[in-house]
């Protein structure tokens, strides 16, 4: 495997002035977000597919172990605040359970038993999406969980950092991080767990887009929670509806901190049309304001 390959380069990366080190590193992260170039065709190919099974409101499924399971539970986790998915609309497969995610459980990786249990408990079935994770891309949980999810009925996303895998092939959908050596040999928390955390950052981001929660470019979706993110939703429905921001802050009053709702009473509606016309839009803001344009 390559992530496990020595980099003779490296290898007296222990005795070179600190700031020689810290450029080594810094550079072999660039070239690991550099490899996903080639990935995005894939990854695109994904993210499309997992959309159109979302939409029948299934749930967003991270299977991981160590490095790579705690990345799937940061990308997760970060799509409710953001985005407002419903956190029931989450599932985290983690090799050991949430113990896990704060301290190393081993030999939890090798069970295919676990996680064939695991996908079973969450009842993962056709509306669902399970992204599976592995920077070896050999990883029995990920594999497993994978396989149990594809024979549910699910659709499967399998991410590695080496090609020609089982965790690639066990997926219908394979996107190849292929970032090599590591500086620090076999250390995949570092290239491999960058561009896993890149690859996760797109998927999750671009499922998103396509579900109608971003509006130029904006979270008009995402939960206004705290003094900054009530000032950020001012601004947003100020510039979507363009009024000034004393308007937007009404608007988001009447519309209970519902951004999309409240640009449309910006614009005109009242609360009770503003909900009418995004349920007959299917949440989207654009097609909304399109019928008053």
């Amino acid at each position: 495997m390559s992530t496990e390959a020595t980099d003779p380069r490296y290898r007296e990366l222990d005795r070179w002035p600190t700031e020689a080190a810290v450029e080594a590193m810094l550079e072999a992260q660039l070239a690991a977000i550099a490899a996903l170039k080639a990935q995005t065709a894939p990854i695109a190919a994904a993210i499309d597919a997992a959309a159109e099974r979302l939409r029948s409101g299934g749930r967003i499924a991270y299977a991981g172990a160590g490095t790579s399971g705690r990345i799937g539970v940061q990308d997760g986790v970060e799509l409710t605040p953001t985005f407002n998915w419903p956190f029931e609309r989450l599932a985290f497969l983690i090799a050991g359970g949430p113990a896990a995610l704060t301290r190393t459980q081993e030999g939890a990786e090798d069970s295919r038993e676990a996680a064939i249990q695991a996908v079973a408990a969450e009842a993962l079935g056709p509306d669902d999406v399970l992204i599976g994770v592995a920077a070896s891309g050999r990883t029995p949980y990920v594999i497993a969980a994978l396989e149990a999810a594809r024979a549910a009925g699910s659709l499967t996303i399998g991410v590695s950092n080496n090609p020609d895998t089982p965790v690639l092939a066990a997926a219908e959908h394979a996107i190849l991080a292929d970032t090599g050596s590591e500086v620090v040999a076999g250390s995949t928390r570092m290239k491999a767990g960058t561009a896993q955390k890149v690859t996760l950052n797109l998927i999750s981001t671009g499922i998103m887009l396509r579900l109608g929660l971003v509006h130029h470019g904006l979270m008009v979706n995402m939960q206004v929670s705290n003094a900054k993110l009530r000032t950020r939703a001012i601004r947003m429905v100020a510039t979507l509806a363009g009024t000034s921001e004393t308007v937007a802050e009404a608007a988001l009053d009447a519309g209970r901190l519902n951004i999309k709702r409240a640009v449309l009473i910006a614009r005109g509606l009242d609360a009770a049309e503003a909900e009418t016309l995004l349920a007959a839009t299917k949440g989207s803001l654009g097609a909304a304001l399109d019928t008053l344009a």
